[in-house]
């Protein structure tokens, strides 16, 4: 009989996250020296005492063992101590560091670990970074920092400083991001209101079903003449299309005229349906919005294009009766939102690319980053926030419901284009045959 212990399932608390790593002095002697800062910048308080050691071990190598004539390099002597500070955990911590002097030159030997150790980049801003971005006010950042005696550069203005220039770090990683390396078959474009201007955002989804975070550009609205160069600044960074894309639309016209500018004839819309649907029942009155939402659902979502057509000329000739609006709506752009189904792949990934909530869910994340902002006081603020917030999310967004089905997605959209384009050839020369 097995004992009660041993029974059930492991729960979350229980589960193994493997052994941790012990690293031998002999190890940490052979390490090179930016795999010996990242170690240190680990321990506190413990790690200043081996920053202590690493320095003092440098200037040994320089200028020999302290009252020794022999050892270390020619004309190197020692000079001393100066008061500096290193970067451990966020903070920075003052110390005494040793100097080394080239006498035959008259000037200070740099020491290339005092360099590293005091690097602005690394885990040091990230460390900052997380804790601002994750809801830490730069007034209550010395008081919930770790509690390292004699810590410096704690202060408000300095805390907020110093995240200024390592969000402007993350935003020129995301504009500058070479795109030629992610194999994309679905773009995702949406919206996102700060204060007063809209952040519309592309978001990709490569073929093995990954979320890529493209860019985003500030709009007062979505339109075309602001959003056509931002479309042609991803090609330009290396967006491929020759095999085809997908692009999913809120249903606003300056996005797909733009994607019609920019894209041309290597992409389809597809219209997101939560929006028409939205759109549609906006003209009815609230005792009947309920109803019509649902039928609109289940038109929605009929397996094939046949059926959802046909369901959904049913609710328009349904509605001609009760609201001409209405039907002027779900006619705008109706084709578009059936994109899926005309591909033969609705019951396949319909799931994930029918609408964008694939974009919207990620708004609502970065709204728990960004939402506890009171006060936008410009552009750069809003760009750097939004674009830490993206960075921050991107790894932990899974993959899209349906992914094993993206390679027949992406036959579906080449055969079609090569069909538009066909037809367009034909309409071509028929046009040229009847002005000769």
């Amino acid at each position: 009989m097995r004992s009660v212990a041993g029974g059930g399932r492991r729960g979350k608390k229980r589960r193994v996250l493997g052994e941790p790593t012990v690293v031998s002095a002999e190890e940490f002697r052979a390490m090179e020296l930016d795999a010996k800062v990242e170690l240190i910048r680990a321990l506190i308080p413990l790690g200043l005492k081996a920053v202590e050691h690493t320095l003092a071990d440098e200037v040994t190598q320089l200028a020999g063992a302290r009252y020794s004539r022999e050892g270390g390099q020619p004309g190197l002597a020692r000079y001393g101590l100066n008061r500096s500070s290193v970067c451990l955990a966020g903070q920075r911590v003052p110390l005494d560091v040793p100097r080394v002097r080239n006498l035959a030159e008259g000037k200070e030997v740099p020491l290339a670990s005092l360099r590293a150790f005091r690097a602005a980049s690394g885990s040091v801003d990230e460390t900052l970074l997380r804790r601002v971005l994750y809801g830490l006010s730069c007034h209550n950042y010395e008081a919930a920092a770790a509690a390292v005696p004699g810590s410096i550069g704690l202060s408000a203005s300095t805390v907020s400083r110093q995240f200024i220039e390592a969000s402007a770090g993350e935003l020129r990683k995301l504009q500058e991001r070479d795109l030629s390396g992610f194999d994309v078959v679905a773009l995702v474009m949406d919206g996102k209101g700060f204060a007063e201007d809209t952040m519309v955002t592309a978001l990709g989804v490569t073929m093995e079903g990954k979320k890529v975070v493209l860019g985003f550009v500030q709009a007062s609205t979505e339109n075309a003449e602001t959003l056509t160069p931002f479309l042609r600044s991803l090609l330009d960074r290396g967006l491929g299309i020759d095999q085809g894309l997908l692009v999913v639309l809120d249903g606003g016209k300056g996005l797909g005229a733009a994607v019609r500018r920019a894209l041309g004839k290597k992409a389809l819309v597809h219209r997101c349906q939560w929006h028409k649907r939205e759109n549609v029942v906006d003209h009815l009155s609230k005792s009947e919005q309920a109803w019509w939402r649902t039928r609109l659902q289940r038109a929605y979502e009929r397996p094939t294009y046949e059926e959802a057509k046909t369901a959904l000329k049913e609710i328009r000739r349904d509605l001609e009766e009760r609201n001409l609006s209405a039907v002027k709506s779900l006619e705008e752009g109706f084709e578009e939102t059936l994109t899926l189904h005309r591909l033969g792949v609705f019951p396949l990934v319909g799931i994930s690319l029918k609408t964008t909530n694939c974009l919207e869910s990620i708004f609502s994340q970065v709204e728990t980053r960004t939402g506890r902002v009171c006060h936008w006081r410009n552009s750069s603020q809003k760009h750097r926030w939004l674009a830490t917030a993206l960075l921050d999310l991107e790894p932990r967004l899974r993959r899209i419901r349906g992914y094993q089905h993206l390679p027949r997605l992406r036959r579906a959209i080449q055969q079609e284009l090569s069909q538009l384009g066909q037809g367009t050839h034909e309409a071509e020369e028929l046009a040229g045959k009847e002005v000769a």
